[in-house]
């Protein structure tokens, strides 16, 4: 219930046909499992009851009026948890019968949703039985336990509204409702709903998972919501038809939890309902919004603390499964060369330039380079790999660059820039022994220039190589690495780099380039601007500004989703435990901050590259912001964490 989590369940109970006392007696069963698991809002199969395949026996009276009383027992018991519950029983109403889905909570009916779409094809015959549901709320008369009446409304446009957390508010659907072309709950999300609730009977056929599966995904990912979908199972009459109780929870189309098949039980999930609300302000395309003829519902539930069970990827730009990385590794490689080719293409450009350095960002970019000019069919003899040693350069990386240039066929220039520096120092008296920020950006400016002296004497283009990390940070010389006149590695994690080079490796098929970019790989991430000691790099990236995994994360839910710190940090000790303190999560988290807001200006001013994923810092694009926004609103607060 704190920063819009909410830990929601799906059940099936074991029950038996036609035996309303039995089965309500199965259903708090599982309410009180889910209230021992803080769950807050519960969820049960369609016509759970009665059982979804009484057949004719809905015609009883016997057996309507049964599952009307043990309705009413169970609405009174709800009084003992904390919990929106949702169950599914037949209803008669003015003559009719209705598939309808009872909404319980303090002891009370809050409301009832009928089913809209009965079907009647194939196994299904409930039009023999049921009348669709109506809209527009009425009120209908019932009778609970304690012998008073009350009256609750009735209908499809209905929105159940929590006081105390404002990002719930759930519409409820039945079973065919969300098989249909214009189901219910698109209405329900366009008129406010973050959460949808289905109760369903949905028969086992061969593959009718897979479907299923895909079906209530893609609706949570299209209407941007969570979705709760609990099937019917075991007990259920196996006259003509089989139940598996595939119980489904999703959010905004990520799948939350999935039950085993032909297993009941109850499956939990903790819902991040702030996500689903940032998500939707983000999405201008969302709407537009009617809740016209909606009665809402409210409910109160307790605020407790909760211990988050939900898996928290510490690494979201990368895909966890080798199968899925590997697709997302040739993805990236195949956009970003094909920006390149647009850009050399459109420009007439025949020649590339790329500033090697024996590093991973350097390295991609050289195999983005390649890729596109293969696409073009250019000769890779047209590609200028230029190796520009200085005072920190390492003879693992300068091999490095150097084999791996002529190995994918480039050509390489080295340009010794020492002397060039040294000169420089002397001009604007600079002391050589004074190893501060000076002495650094001079040698990535020197770089930059004869890079673009380069390319404009050989009418090329430098191609960019910094990652979209460094960017974040503003780990970059403004005017030296910062610019290029096109940056593959633009949008790109750091995090993500590692996984794209490995994957070139893996795939190469060569296995001395294997072998060189595996030694890359192991190299630690560093810019070489400081002399080397005892010939080993001394100057190690991640320790000055902070592990890359740690920002790559803080960067991801900062621009997907807007979290605010504190969310943010205690997703990062759920993601990093075991791996960092929290103090140190802390730390980095506040340099991230102080550096995202203080280095805007560079992102202000950089130059075109492609975007490949769900993040970006583009000005033209993904990060609009101002270049002296104030950061003091969001330091507070992570001094606060403190």
């Amino acid at each position: 219930m704190e920063q819009g989590f909410i830990r929601v369940a799906a059940a099936t109970p074991n029950i038996r046909v036609a035996d309303p006392e039995y089965n309500r007696n199965q259903i708090e069963e599982l309410c009180r499992a889910a209230a021992a698991r803080q769950v807050k809002v519960l969820v049960f199969p369609e016509l759970c009851l009665t059982g979804y395949t009484c057949s004719d026996l809905f015609l009883q009276d016997t057996l309507l009026a049964a599952a009307r009383r043990e309705l009413s027992v169970l609405a009174d018991h709800t009084k003992d948890w904390d919990m929106l519950i949702f169950v599914g029983l037949p209803w008669m109403r003015a003559g009719q019968l209705y598939n309808v889905m009872a909404a319980l909570k303090d002891g009370q009916i809050l409301g009832l949703v009928p089913k809209t779409a009965i079907p009647n094809y194939s196994e299904f015959y409930e039009a023999r039985h049921f009348k669709s549901g109506n809209e527009s709320p009425v009120m209908e008369k019932v009778e609970l336990a304690s012998g008073m009446v009350d009256f609750i409304p009735m209908g499809t446009k209905l929105l159940f509204t929590c006081m105390n957390m404002e990002e719930l508010i759930i519409g409820a659907e039945v079973c065919e409702d969300v098989w249909i072309p214009n189901p219910p709950s698109n209405r329900h999300a366009l008129a406010g709903a973050t959460l949808i609730v289905n109760s369903s009977a949905s028969d086992e056929t061969t593959g009718k998972d897979i479907y299923r599966r895909s079906l209530i995904g893609n609706q949570s990912a299209r209407l941007v919501c969570g979705y709760i979908y609990a099937d019917a199972g075991e007990g259920e009459s196996s006259t003509d038809l089989v139940f598996a109780a595939h119980n489904l929870i999703y959010e905004d189309g990520t799948l939350l939890g999935e039950s085993a098949r032909f297993k009941g039980g109850l499956l939990c999930a903790d819902m991040d309902l702030e996500r689903i609300r940032n998500e939707r302000r983000r999405q201008t395309t969302f709407g537009p919004m009617d809740d016209t003829g909606y009665m809402k519902v409210s409910f109160a539930l307790g605020k407790e603390p909760l211990k988050l069970e939900r898996f928290v990827d510490p690494a979201p730009f990368v895909p966890g499964n080798k199968e899925d990385r590997d697709r997302r590794c040739e993805e990236i490689l195949s956009i970003q060369a094909m920006g390149l080719k647009k850009r050399l293409a459109h420009t007439g450009c025949k020649n590339a330039v790329v500033g090697i350095s024996g590093g991973l960002d350097s390295t991609l970019a050289l195999l983005v380079t390649a890729r596109a000019f293969d696409l073009l069919d250019l000769p890779r003899s047209c590609i200028t790999a230029v190796t520009m040693p200085c005072f920190g350069t390492t003879d693992r990386t300068y091999t490095n660059a150097c084999q791996l240039t002529r190995i994918l066929g480039a050509k390489l220039r080295e340009v010794d820039i020492r002397r060039a520096v040294t000169v420089h120092f002397e001009d604007i008296g600079h002391d050589p022994a004074d190893h501060s920020v000076t002495y650094e950006n001079s040698q990535a400016r020197e770089r930059t220039q004869v890079l673009m002296d380069i390319a404009n004497k050989g009418g090329g283009m430098v191609i960019g190589t910094g990652d979209m990390s460094e960017l974040a940070l503003g780990w970059a010389t403004y005017n030296g690495d910062h610019m290029s006149m096109y940056g593959v590695n633009a949008s790109v994690p750091k995090t993500l780099v590692r996984h794209l080079v490995r994957y070139y490796a893996d795939t190469c098929g060569d296995e001395v380039l294997k072998g060189i970019l595996l030694d890359i790989l192991d190299t630690p991430v560093s810019p070489e601007l400081l002399p080397p000691e005892d010939g080993k790099i001394s100057q190690k990236t991640e320790d000055i500004v902070g592990p890359y995994e740690l920002h790559d994360f803080f960067l991801y839910y900062i621009l997907r989703f807007g979290y605010r710190p504190a969310k943010i940090y205690r997703l990062a000790k759920i993601a990093f435990e075991g791996i960092y303190e929290k103090d140190t999560i802390l730390k980095w988290l506040n340099t991230f901050y102080r550096r995202f807001f203080s280095q805007q200006f560079k992102r202000s001013c950089l130059p075109d590259g492609p975007k490949v994923g769900s993040v970006a810092v583009s000005p033209r694009g993904d990060l609009r912001m101002p270049s002296d926004a104030c950061a003091r609103l969001w330091l507070s607060e992570v001094e606060a964490l403190q």
